[in-house]
């Protein structure tokens, strides 16, 4: 599991990650404190210096480990076990440190990274239930993360997880599945190879209308616009023009509660909200 540094903030997350016997590669916060002796870093970031480094050819603590990127290019980075606390190589818990440079610890290029994978030179990494790992590896699990931003991006943009405000938790539940099958089926046809339908599918004429057909304004009101200036401001109320308002949304005539309503308000009764619920 990997993870940005808005969930190692909780402890209790990472004692759930225990229980249920997860490997893990989590983002720490740089300036998170920590108990320790008065002598020694309290924050990854403090960690991260005290580890020796001069150049590129005397990089002290620090390795290098090469990354691949998606269009094929790599860029070199340094990474290093730091102590911390309870944080070490030798620990169930290491912090690694990855970075583009290890002298200036750049904020947009460095990574504090917690995880349970042991180091493949700890005393308990061949009884550990998951597998050692070294610098690169850690780097590259971590290095997978940003397509969970990249595939967020899209479903909260592109695809309307965003507009989940003001419903039920089910009705958010059942929007966030629809949201998420929608990103299923772009991703499918995305990759899908091209099907006899495509090959036999007529070039779209250069004089069609869009796709969901012309911008047509609606027609301008007329029963229903105010026939002079108010003294302020206001939304029409529904109430007021109960007829009109059927009428816009059916040729049908109305059911006999509501035409019985409709009389009542063309005589001037008011209305019992309460009697209508």
């Amino acid at each position: 599991m990997v993870a940005d540094c808005a969930y190692s903030v909780s402890d209790d997350w990472y004692l759930a990650l225990r229980e249920v016997g997860l490997a893990y590669v989590v983002a720490l916060k740089p300036h998170r404190g920590t108990w320790a002796p008065a002598d020694q870093p309290h924050t990854p970031i403090e960690a991260a210096h005290a580890l020796t480094w001069r150049d590129a050819k005397r990089p002290g603590d620090w390795t290098p480990v090469e990354r691949h990127f998606r269009d094929g290019h790599t860029e070199t980075w340094w990474a290093a076990d730091a102590r911390l606390a309870g944080y070490g190589p030798d620990s169930p818990c290491r912090l690694v440190v990855a970075t583009t440079d290890p002298a200036a610890l750049p904020e947009k290029a460095t990574w504090y990274l917690a995880t349970n994978l042991p180091h493949p030179d700890a005393p308990h990494a061949t009884t550990s239930p998951h597998p050692p790992a070294d610098l690169a590896e850690i780097a590259r699990l971590y290095g997978v993360r940003p397509w969970i931003e990249q595939s967020y991006k899209q479903v909260k943009d592109e695809l309307g997880w965003a507009d989940f405000q003001v419903r039920s938790d089910r009705a958010i539940r059942r929007h966030q599945t629809l949201v998420n099958c929608a990103f299923s089926f772009c991703w499918d046809q995305w990759f899908a190879p091209p099907s006899l339908l495509d090959a036999t599918r007529p070039d779209p004429c250069p004089d069609d209308g869009p796709e969901r057909g012309l911008c047509r304004p609606p027609p301008a009101p007329t029963a229903l616009l105010a026939q002079g200036l108010t003294d302020r401001p206001f939304l029409a109320h529904p109430r007021r023009h109960p007829q009109p308002v059927w009428q816009a949304w059916t040729d049908k005539d109305p059911p006999s509660e509501l035409q019985a309503l409709i009389d009542a308000v063309a005589a001037g009764h008011g209305l019992d909200l309460y009697r209508l619920i």
